[in-house]
C-alpha cells in the first residue's frame, strides 16, 4: 500500500500535460474514514491546489507520469521506498530501497500492539512504544482525525517525520489556550451550564492546522460547543479548509473568503487569534478585537514592514540635513539590524495601545527561535476592572522616531 508520493524537476511537457505551470506534487494517504483513500496537494510558483483522489487514480497517475511528466518521483509504501529517475535522454529509473528491519517492526508496533504510556511527572514525559515524549496536549499515537486527513499523522497516530515541527507548533499554541480558558469560560458558563457557543475569529487563517486544532481542543477536550470562523484573502485555500471541515464533520467551524480590515460579524468573539497576519493586517485584527470588546487575544504578527519603510524615509532625511542627530541612528544604520529593531518597535507598540485599550499584556516565545524567527506571540486579556494605561511612553518613542504606526490610527 502506498503511503506517500512526490513528484518534483518538472518536465518541458509537464505543464502542457497538467493544464498548470506545477512545479511539485504531494500525495498522502487520508483518514481510513474518507472514501478517496489520496489527499493531493500540487503546487506553482505562488499556489497551492488541492484535490482528493481514489487509489486506483493513483496507480493511473503513476504510470502516466512518473519519470515522464516529472522526472524524480519517491513513493513510500509500507516496506520499501521507490525512486523513479529520468535522465536527459529520457531513459527512466527505477530503484527500491526496503525498509530496515527497525523502521518495519516501529511500523508494526504502532498498529497492531497497544500503545503503552507511562507518566513520569518528575520530568513532564511520556514513553510511547518505549521512547521518551514531551507531555503533548494531543499525543503521538492518538487517532486525531485532523492531523491524519491534513498529513501531521499516519493513521496509525504517528507523527511524520517531516510534520514534527509543525506537530510541536499545534501543541505549543494548544497550551497557550489552554491558559487563557478560565477567562473565556467565564463567558459561556452560568451555573456550570453552558449558555452559548464560544465565539472564535482566526484571521489569516491560511491552511488552518490552528483552527482545525482549536476546533478540536475545545469540542473533543474540553467538550465545548463552539461557533469558529476562519477569514483568508485565498478562494483556494477558504474552499480547501470548507471542505475538509465538512470531510470531519465539524460542527461549528466554517471558513470565509475575506479581508480582516472588512469584516464584521453581529456575534462579537470572544477569542481572536491572528498566527502570522503580515504587516498591518494584524493591526486591523487587534482593532478588531478591542472594537467588539473581546475576552481574549492570542497573535503572533510576522512581517512588519510598515514602520521599518517610514524608516527609511527618516533616514535618508535627517542624513540630509546638515548636523543632525538620532540617538537611535546607530539601530538604523545596517539593514539587518534595522529590520529586526522596526519588528520590535512594532511590536512594543500594539502592545502599548492594547494596555491603553484595557488589556493585560504579555508577550511570549511562541516557538523555539531555531524553527522560525517568527516566534513572538501577543497574550492580551480583557481587564476585569477596565484599567487604562496612558500613552506617554509610546507617544515619546513615536516622536523621537517620527513614525504613526497603523493600530495608533486605528485605535484613536
Amino acid at each position: 500500500m502506498i503511503i506517500s508520493a512526490t513528484f518534483s524537476k518538472p518536465s518541458k511537457i509537464c505543464e502542457e500535460k497538467l493544464n498548470q505551470p506545477i512545479k511539485r506534487i504531494k500525495i498522502k494517504r487520508n483518514s481510513s474514514e474518507s472514501k478517496k483513500q489520496y489527499f493531493v496537494e500540487s503546487f506553482t510558483e505562488k499556489q497551492s491546489f488541492h484535490k482528493q483522489i481514489t487509489t486506483e487514480e493513483l496507480d493511473k497517475f503513476i504510470e502516466e507520469n512518473a519519470g515522464i511528466t516529472f522526472k524524480n518521483v519517491l513513493i513510500k509504501t509500507e516496506s520499501e521506498e521507490i525512486t523513479i529517475i529520468s535522465n536527459k535522454k529520457g531513459k527512466i529509473t527505477r530503484l527500491v530501497k526496503p525498509l530496515n528491519c527497525e523502521e518495519k517492526v516501529e511500523k508494526s508496533n504502532s498498529k497492531n500492539s497497544v500503545t503503552k504510556r507511562i507518566i513520569n511527572s518528575s520530568k513532564n514525559e511520556l514513553l510511547f512504544n518505549g521512547q521518551k515524549m514531551k507531555n503533548y496536549i494531543i499525543q503521538e499515537g492518538t487517532n486525531v482525525p485532523f492531523m491524519i486527513l491534513l498529513g501531521v499523522m499516519t493513521d496509525s497516530g504517528k507523527v511524520i517525520s517531516a510534520k514534527y515541527d509543525k506537530f510541536r507548533q499545534i501543541n505549543k499554541f494548544l497550551e497557550f489556550v489552554e491558559e487563557i480558558y478560565p477567562f473565556l469560560e467565564k463567558k459561556i458558563f452560568k451555573s456550570g451550564n453552558q449558555i452559548r457557543a464560544l465565539r472564535i475569529c482566526d484571521f489569516g487563517c491560511g491552511k488552518s492546522y490552528l483552527t482545525f486544532a482549536i476546533h478540536y481542543f475545545f469540542t473533543e477536550i474540553k467538550k465545548v460547543k463552539v461557533e469558529i470562523t476562519g477569514l483568508d484573502l485565498k478562494k483556494d485555500v477558504i474552499e480547501f479548509c470548507n471542505k475538509t471541515a465538512k470531510t470531519l464533520n465539524c460542527e461549528g467551524l466554517n471558513f470565509k473568503l475575506g479581508n480582516i480590515s472588512d469584516y464584521d460579524n453581529e456575534n462579537s468573539p470572544d477569542l481572536i487569534i491572528t498566527l502570522h497576519a503580515c504587516d498591518t493586517a494584524t493591526d486591523f485584527a487587534l482593532d478588531y478585537a478591542v472594537k467588539k470588546n473581546c475576552s481574549a487575544i492570542l497573535s503572533v504578527p510576522c512581517c512588519q514592514h510598515e514602520i521599518n519603510f517610514q524608516l527609511d524615509k527618516n533616514l535618508k532625511k535627517w542624513k540630509s540635513l546638515e548636523n543632525s542627530t538620532n540617538e537611535l541612528m546607530p539601530l538604523l544604520k545596517y539593514g539587518l539590524i534595522k529590520e529586526r529593531f522596526s519588528a520590535l518597535v512594532t511590536d512594543s507598540l500594539r502592545c502599548e495601545y492594547l494596555e491603553n485599550a484595557g488589556y493585560s499584556v504579555q508577550v511570549l516565545e511562541f516557538i523555539e527561535a531555531e524553527s522560525t524567527p517568527k516566534n513572538l506571540l501577543i497574550r492580551a486579556i480583557k481587564n476585569s476592572n477596565n484599567n487604562h494605561k496612558d500613552l506617554k511612553n509610546a507617544e515619546c518613542l513615536e516622536k523621537k522616531l517620527e513614525i504613526e504606526p497603523s493600530i495608533k490610527k486605528l485605535l484613536q
